[in-house]
């Protein structure tokens, strides 16, 4: 090796000279601004380094570039074709190597990246590819990034659900979700019902879209322009950005189930559940039954109470204060000082919907699934729920409603409500055709509820075909997100 020294100047830049496939260059980095540059190269290290390593007297940054720069093509079917790239950059003495690797790896550490991660992945959700996908698309990219990670299967419903309400939280910087919306929703419940909910709510949680239903994943990066792919999703995780969540109570009695994603009562739930009968022709299930569902549709009686949202208080029609008080009853949750999310004063439900509906959805965020923008102006964490609601609608307008989902500009017909509410109460009644038969109500593509008559109805739910009330606390949980979304 040369004498050569580091140069480190006012600015602050560090300089030097380096060799490249055998060619000698100079090189900097600017601190301030995070940029490496060196012959006709220039990375960003916040946007575009994954991460590090020193191999004899070269440093080995590996990254994301743009497709067209070649390189090992990152998977995940990236619209916007970034590749993984590696560089390699020989120091010329002992200090040079010892200073810039410590420089860029300080830079890097400044970033707030994760560093240890718990990734759950759920092999039987979906297309059962989620362990391809991880292996795929996940692995590598957290391998570049350095991050060490344990890895655990689900073996059955509820699994991950019960691996975070043990877990040691304190060992890890996030839990990472491989599958669809399920897993995430499992690990939010498993935090809040833990003796340190308050705490453990706090850890940061990724989703990685490996499942049927993928809306939190699509309403993540598609708040930022970006496709829902397995890579995109690493990515944001990797990069550390955090976005504050919403998460919703309901309750009923001594039961409670904590939502991030929606529910659905009426024409969408009977879809999405009723549906899984016709499982094994895939995707396609969920167009075929809705269309027989339009065609044979189902009106319900019942009652929506709420409170709605600043700018919304002239939907519905003035609802008789019923006086009571659903707060933190004393009930097992209370004993082993589980969350039991927030009270909720009856006199401020003044507004309500008469029945009977075709649908009732609530939403906390915008997507439903990777083809359904059900609620295109709900946010992460505004506190509020956005409720869609169709009461009656010819079926063939009904129709072409359902097949604008994936723009979003179903809200926009006479024939739909949409509004925000800080919370709801569901008084779910009869089929109004056939007084013998109720409904089922879904939360985050789950079933809460099944009511006589119904698919399935002899399978036991967490809770009954009853009142249900749903307050939502705003930015209870806590995103991996690929930047800062309101």
């Amino acid at each position: 090796m040369g004498n050569t020294k580091p140069v480190i100047t006012a600015a602050p830049i560090l300089s030097d000279r380096v060799r490249v496939n055998g060619v000698e260059t100079p090189v900097t980095f600017t601190a301030e601004e995070g940029i490496l540059r060196w012959s006709e190269n220039r990375l960003s290290i916040a946007k575009e380094v994954l991460g590090i390593t020193v191999e004899d007297s070269k440093i080995k940054i590996r990254a994301i570039k743009e497709k067209d720069d070649g390189g090992i093509i990152c998977c995940g079917g990236n619209t916007k074709g970034t590749v993984r790239r590696s560089y390699n950059l020989e120091m010329l003495t002992e200090d040079s190597l010892r200073i810039w690797s410590q420089k860029l790896q300080e830079f890097i550490d400044s970033l707030g990246r994760p560093k240890r991660l718990f990734v759950l992945v759920n092999p039987y959700g979906g297309k059962r590819s989620a362990s391809k996908i991880f292996i795929d698309s996940v692995k590598p990219l957290l391998d570049d990034a350095n991050i060490d990670y344990t890895v655990q299967e689900t073996k059955y419903q509820l699994h991950a659900k019960e691996v975070a309400k043990s877990l040691d939280i304190l060992r890890f910087d996030g839990v990472v979700c491989v599958s669809g919306d399920g897993i995430l929703v499992e690990v939010v419940n498993g935090l809040l019902e833990r003796e340190d909910w308050d705490s453990a709510i706090k850890m940061p949680l990724g989703v990685v879209p490996a499942g049927t239903g993928n809306g939190m994943a699509k309403s993540l990066l598609d708040a930022v322009g970006l496709s829902c792919t397995a890579s995109n999703a690493t990515l944001a995780i990797i990069r550390g950005h955090k976005q504050s969540l919403d998460v919703a109570t309901i309750s009923q009695g001594l039961n409670r189930f904590f939502s991030v994603l929606m529910l659905a009562w009426g024409l969408i739930a009977d879809i999405d559940i009723e549906s899984e009968k016709y499982r094994w022709m895939g995707s396609a299930r969920i167009d075929y039954y809705a269309i027989q569902r339009i065609f044979r549709l189902r009106r319900y009686n019942g009652c929506i109470k709420f409170v709605a949202a600043p700018g919304y208080e002239t939907f519905g029609e003035p609802a008789d204060p019923e006086g009571e008080t659903i707060s933190e009853v004393k009930s097992s949750l209370v004993q082993h000082k589980a969350y039991c999310g927030p009270a909720l004063q009856m006199k401020d439900f003044n507004r309500k919907i008469e029945g009977p509906f075709v649908s009732v959805w609530l939403h906390n965020v915008p997507w439903g699934g990777e083809d359904a923008l059900a609620a295109p102006d709900a946010k992460f964490s505004d506190g509020y729920l956005d409720l869609v609601v169709i009461k009656d609608c010819p079926k063939l307008t009904l129709l072409s409603l359902m097949t604008e989902l994936n723009k979003g500009s179903h809200v926009k017909s006479p024939h739909v409500l949409y509004f925000k509410v800080k919370a709801f109460v569901l008084e779910p009644g009869t089929q109004l055709d056939d007084g013998s038969k109720e409904g089922i109500i879904d939360v985050d593509g789950e079933v809460l509820a099944r009511g006589k008559g119904t698919y399935k109805s002899n399978y036991k739910t967490l809770m009954t075909y009853d009142k249900l009330y749903i307050k939502v606390d705003q930015g209870l949980a806590t995103v991996f997100s690929p930047s800062t979304i309101s």
